[in-house]
């Protein structure tokens, strides 16, 4: 089967991988990520992806869940072992299990079949601005230290005491950078959802409680019991160290 590669104009901001191996649907989103101002490649498969990624690099991945060989979910955390673009995942079963697998893998976010293609443009445009591929760039912060740890929000980078990076999803970046940025301050998840996704839709909100717990596995000494991620019973979520500019 050969890959099918569509390219538009070249003013576009971002360029966008489909792993779909419905043509009608994948073609529909490329039509539709034309009309929006977006270049688009597809795949039909794992393999045919992983040829296409090899010759080329995206700014984002819309992964189906469901697809012929190696399924999306282990498509997702092998692209996530390797790289941090943000993955939107597609699937036809809208179970909260299935959501919250394909975060835990690594996903950024997560629609259901059938979809709206505007609420879709809207979660890829969140998704691209967060990671600073689109047009509409948010005010940076400078760099911070806590705990032991400096995280950089314009270099998008996480390193520990001993100096090593460690590798975070664009979600779980933008949550941990929230949290920096209101030290000390109980946000609810609707507040967290709100300035990691710019006011557009974005995931669930019980992603969030996932994306924190895959924070948590991270940073904490002991994330059974956690000390600078604080649950707020019947309120959110409290980042209790001191932050401190870099």
């Amino acid at each position: 089967m050969n890959l099918q590669i569509q390219t538009f104009a070249p003013e576009l901001t971002a360029t966008i991988l489909l792993v779909e191996d419905d043509r009608d649907i994948a073609e529909m989103l490329a039509e539709t990520l034309q009309q929006n101002g977006y270049a688009a490649a597809t795949a039909q498969s794992g393999a045919e992806m992983d040829r296409l990624l090899r010759r080329q690099s995206f700014d984002l991945i819309v992964l189906d869940v469901m697809l012929p060989g190696e399924d999306g979910f282990s498509i997702c955390r092998r692209l996530r072992a390797e790289a941090r673009t943000p993955i939107i995942m597609l699937t036809a079963v809208a179970t909260d299990v299935d959501r919250i697998v394909g975060l835990e893998f690594g996903a950024d976010d997560y629609v259901t079949k059938p979809f709206n293609t505007r609420e879709l443009l809207a979660r890829i445009r969140s998704l691209l601005r967060r990671a600073s591929y689109g047009s509409e760039r948010p005010e940076r912060a400078g760099a911070m230290t806590f705990a032991g740890w400096r995280i950089d929000p314009v270099a998008r980078t996480l390193v520990d005491e001993a100096g090593s990076q460690v590798f975070m999803t664009t979600a779980e970046f933008d949550l941990l950078v929230a949290l920096c940025l209101n030290a000390g301050r109980v946000l609810t998840r609707e507040q967290l959802l709100s300035l990691t996704h710019a006011g557009v839709a974005g995931p669930v909100e019980r992603s969030v409680d996932v994306h924190i717990s895959r924070i948590r596995q991270k940073l904490e000494p002991n994330p059974k019991d956690p000390s600078l991620i604080k649950t707020v019973r019947l309120g959110g979520y409290l980042f209790t160290p001191m932050v401190e500019p870099s």
